[in-house]
């Protein structure tokens, strides 16, 4: 029995056991002041507007933890001079810098976009010489991560993101609409208003509205009020469905010019014939709609004194012709009585 006490305590006493013990306890430690530190950093980012909120600052926050971590691990359970192996890192920075030239290009390239705010994390790019274009998702310390429309993940190297011409678009979920109405200018306010509440109510069944629909006009041509509908959606992937039933909602509001077209036609045609229908706004949009017209209580009158004139006309022509035929039979008759 004493003898596995002694070795057992030989054991614990090793050199090589005090070393894996403390090389333990400082990876823990480290570990978890990594683990709030990342944490902390990410609530930072989220909160302030002088950084974006992209990883590669979090994984440079690492790196320098678990470095100085490794550093502790070096010095306390192995006793290296720290002072002189950074003194001596300066020859061997020299070959880690050639060795690794894309890397460190592509590190300071991520941390010269994320600092400048030149690319953000939601920003709509287009890069210049290649035509790619997407939404970037997040900036590393390698490469830029962005989707296209068609849903593709695309990693473009920080290196081309600062040596390339950048194009910032507008956000996808920003959808605008150039439209023209017809209306007059006395509803034109009120048509603009009936084009957004029916947009709203068509957009809301495809995606939850950001920013309600709006009516902006610009010009005034030949054809209309040239203007433009335009709102926001959370989620950018159904911005072409939600243009699609805006436009199917706000079609009868923005095309009425077609219906006067037919109504003017329609006009003419009455006006040729004498009889011109009424033409009146149905509602608030000013949709016109011919109205038939009613006959006057005058012309109905005149219409019933002229028929029974006509029947009397008539009868009377009868009796004139019975009375021209009926002369002949009656001298034919008197003619043999004189005889």
């Amino acid at each position: 029995m004493p003898d596995w006490f002694n070795i057992f305590d030989k054991f614990v006493h090793a050199d090589w056991f005090n070393t894996f013990l403390g090389v333990v306890i400082i990876c823990a430690i480290t570990f978890l002041i990594c683990r709030v530190t990342v944490a902390f950093m990410r609530r930072i980012l989220k909160k302030t507007t002088l950084l974006p909120s992209s990883s590669i600052f979090i994984n440079l926050v690492r790196a320098v933890v678990w470095i100085f971590g490794i550093a502790c691990i070096l010095s306390i359970c192995f006793n290296v001079n720290i002072n002189a192996m950074i003194a001596g890192l300066g020859v061997v920075g020299i070959a880690v810098s050639l060795g690794f030239q894309d890397t460190l290009s592509n590190l300071l390239g991520g941390l010269q976009v994320s600092v400048s705010r030149s690319v953000e994390p939601g920003d709509n790019i287009r890069m210049g010489p290649s035509g790619v274009s997407g939404v970037v998702q997040d900036v590393t310390w390698r490469y830029t991560s962005i989707i296209d429309s068609s849903g593709n993940h695309i990693n473009i190297p920080n290196s081309l993101m600062t040596s390339t011409a950048v194009a910032k678009l507008s956000p996808l979920n920003d959808v605008s609409i150039n439209l023209v109405v017809t209306t007059n200018s006395e509803r034109l306010t009120a048509t603009a208003h009936h084009i957004e509440d029916a947009a709203e109510k068509a957009v809301s069944r495809v995606s939850k509205i950001k920013k309600r629909p709006s009516v902006s006009f610009s010009a005034i041509t030949d054809k209309g009020f040239q203007g433009t509908l335009s709102f926001t959606i959370t989620d950018a992937s159904k911005a072409s469905n939600a243009t699609d039933a805006a436009i199917r909602a706000v079609a009868p509001y923005v095309h009425n010019h077609l219906i006067e077209e037919a109504m003017s036609s329609l006009t003419a045609d009455g006006e040729d014939h004498g009889t011109a229908p009424v033409m009146v706004p149905t509602d608030e949009t000013g949709v016109l709609v011919p109205v038939p017209q009613t006959p006057t209580p005058q012309a109905s009158a005149s219409t019933a004194d002229s028929a029974p004139s006509s029947e009397h006309n008539g009868s009377k022509g009868d009796t004139g012709k019975s009375e021209e035929t009926s002369a002949p039979v009656g001298t034919q008759q008197e003619k043999p009585a004189q005889a």
